[in-house]
């Protein structure tokens, strides 16, 4: 008996030795590869275009960087919310406000992302007294209330709104290739934020507070501690956005910046491209953009399509068409987990 499982426990050691555990796909050194190229391709895209299409791809970077948001919001964290907007508003006025003290405007946008931070933590403390949909329903509620507090505060302009002063000076070639790089860094701030903060023990975490609240506090993980972080780097990522919004548009809006319809273009973004992929809202932040370019014109049957087709990817598709690339492929643009495979396979 003895020497069987002395014999098992060989078998078992080699098979072990004969594996390699990696944090790494097979795809990606060529995918990093690539995805190097494409970034350094659209740093230079303001010497090879006109400027009316780098103003275009700002809106797509903007919604690259709020779905990220969200996605790390919900997908990974499990929080649900409805009321992300609170934040790009208050991202947005913390540029105007900035810049009328003379803080120059793009200097600004890093500060609005700290602004929501610190707007965020108190947040945090009404919203986490809810869970599920009352946690939704409470974050809409919340970003409400921050629409109303700013149209009652006539320094910004109240509810007719403020322009963004401190870029008149500025060349309007300039203006637009700088608006275009801040956008850029941006959206490639979020996806790399999203992909530290998953790989480590702070996304493990996230992910079982995602599957089981209880279950995951009772295995010892700081449940608070874990949402407090992700819920205040998303507020931080949509209030940076809001500010370029700012920066980009000159001027701002409390009915058009704090208004769901933000909340609905993450949400439709997200679940479209893949919720709980890093991918996911890169991918569907393209077809979404694709499909406003395409069909803008159409009116109300363009909102009519978008839902369509939201609903029809929730029903067939949950994992979202990036989960279905890669359970066909195995592609992994982003590995956050662990890969297994045989040694000099």
């Amino acid at each position: 008996m003895t020497d069987r499982m002395t014999l098992s426990g060989m078998l078992t050691s080699r098979a072990a030795a004969a594996l390699d555990v990696s944090r790494a796909a097979r795809s990606s050194k060529p995918s990093a590869a690539a995805m190097l190229a494409v970034v350094a391709l659209l740093a230079a895209l303001p010497f090879m275009v006109f400027s009316n299409v780098t103003d275009t791809l700002v809106n797509l970077f903007v919604l690259i960087a709020l779905a990220s948001m969200w996605n790390v919001l919900a997908g990974f964290g499990g929080l649900v919310s409805v009321g992300q907007q609170a934040y790009i508003g208050i991202g947005a006025y913390s540029v105007i406000a900035l810049a009328d003290q003379g803080v120059q405007p793009y200097l600004a946008v890093p500060l609005a992302a700290v602004t929501c931070v610190i707007f965020a933590v108190p947040t945090s403390w009404l919203a986490f007294r809810l869970r599920g949909d009352y946690f939704a329903v409470g974050t809409w509620v919340i970003a409400e209330v921050y629409r109303l507090l700013v149209v009652r505060i006539d320094a910004v302009g109240g509810g007719s709104g403020k322009g963004l002063a401190g870029l008149s000076g500025l060349d309007q070639t300039m203006r637009g290739a700088l608006t275009y790089w801040v956008a850029l860094a941006l959206a490639l701030a979020t996806i790399v934020a999203c992909y530290l903060l998953l790989r480590g023990r702070l996304g493990l975490s996230l992910m079982a507070v995602r599957d089981e609240e209880t279950a995951a506090s009772s295995a010892g993980i700081d449940v608070r501690w874990a949402k407090l972080v992700v819920y205040l780097v998303s507020a931080a990522g949509c209030g940076a956005a809001g500010g370029v919004i700012t920066v980009s548009s000159l001027s701002v809006n409390p009915d058009a910046i704090f208004s769901v319809q933000w909340s609905a273009y993450m949400i439709f973004i997200v679940v479209i491209g893949g919720i709980g992929h890093i991918e996911g809202p890169l991918l569907g932040a393209l077809i979404f953009f694709g499909l406003q370019q395409l069909l803008a014109d159409y009116g109300s049957w363009y909102l009519v399509l978008l839902g369509a087709i939201g609903i029809a990817t929730a029903l067939w598709l949950p994992g979202g068409l990036w989960g279905l690339v890669r359970d066909r492929t195995g592609l992994s643009l982003f590995p956050v987990g662990y890969f297994v495979r045989g040694r000099g396979a």
